[in-house]
């Protein structure tokens, strides 16, 4: 549920950059992606031991233990032998999208706020590194897929696997994947309900104080 929520979150956000019409839609997906990355921090500090962010931090130390073992054969990476290079490609586009997302929402945040006019090149920057990032992280799903000779995008559609292990999530969470859904769902029509009732009263405000210039 995170995942997809996720990913929503910045593909809506992204393709509504651009628009002023659709500015309330881009800041509102744009805090919905802070809320899923607070879950996700948290869930991965407190959440079962299979999702820590931990876990996430081993295959990173041990890839990079890997690689620098194999730093003189790299096209090894591409055999079975290579499955650590692997996890380690895979781990380090997770780990560096959920980095990019920090200073893509400050800087999202600082250009909403008009802190300055530079804040909306570093947040197109951050917006434009993140997705190069996507990309690559689907290309490598696509790859490993063809390589292993099995669809590593089921997983990501259904939350499971075959295989009997080693490290089995012992029952799903459906109650909390509810609850985060209805979380970011409420959220989001709440701000777009608050957004648009201010927007007049800001709206009058504003054209109110330019008639008493005028005068």
């Amino acid at each position: 549920m995170f995942h997809w929520l996720f990913a929503l979150s910045f593909a809506g956000a992204y393709l509504t950059a651009e628009s002023e019409h659709w500015r309330l839609l881009h800041v509102t997906l744009g805090y919905s992606m802070a809320l899923l990355l607070a879950f996700r921090v948290l869930y991965g500090l407190l959440g079962p031991r299979q999702v820590r962010l931990s876990v996430l931090w081993g295959k990173l130390q041990a890839g990079s233990r890997w690689l620098r073992a194999h730093r003189h054969e790299p096209w090894i990476v591409f055999t079975e032998a290579g499955r650590a290079g692997q996890n380690f490609a895979m781990a380090l586009a997770i780990a560096l999208l959920l980095a990019l997302t920090v200073p893509l929402l400050l800087s999202g945040y600082g250009r909403y706020n008009e802190w300055g006019d530079w804040m909306e090149d570093v947040h197109e920057f951050f917006g434009n590194a993140a997705l190069l990032t996507v990309l690559a992280h689907l290309g490598l799903i696509a790859s490993l897929s063809l390589l292993r000779r099995a669809n590593l995008m089921q997983p990501m559609w259904s939350g499971t696997m075959a295989g009997t292990g080693p490290d089995l999530v012992t029952r799903p969470r459906r109650w909390l994947a509810a609850l985060l859904l209805l979380a970011v769902l409420g959220f989001g029509v709440g701000y777009w309900q608050q957004s648009t009732q201010d927007a007049p009263l800001a709206s009058f405000t504003s054209h109110d104080r330019d008639h008493d210039d005028d005068d």
